[in-house]
């Protein structure tokens, strides 16, 4: 579980989704917009949002307001988890029991 605090006009990550790892944000204070395959929704305190392991649908936050959001970010940690992130030519990729940064497009390394 991670207490992240998000600055004014900043995003939590590229959108992204995991193989293995469920996530769970919890929005405590300030306004976040989610950004997922289905579009946007805004988030506010006491709003949350699931994320299952698996499913195709990247996923990130942005705060578009003039003032720090806080949020609750709750994921597993699950060994051999990977990560697409369907907006950018990038992967995370469990190769021999390492994590590497490959290209979507043709899979090679960065």
């Amino acid at each position: 579980m991670n207490l992240v605090t998000l600055p004014a006009g900043c995003t939590s990550s590229v959108r992204h989704w995991h193989t293995r790892e469920d996530e769970f944000v919890l929005v405590l204070t300030g306004a976040l917009t989610l950004l997922t395959d289905a579009g946007e929704q805004e988030l506010g305190p006491g709003m949350c949002a699931a994320f299952p392991a698996g499913r195709p649908d990247g996923h990130a936050l942005v705060n578009r307001s003039g003032a720090a959001a806080t949020y609750l970010e709750i994921g597993d940690r699950v060994d051999g988890d990977e990560v697409d992130y369907p907006d950018v030519d990038m992967q995370v990729r469990c190769i021999d029991n390492d994590y590497v940064f490959v290209r979507r497009s043709d899979g090679s390394r960065y």
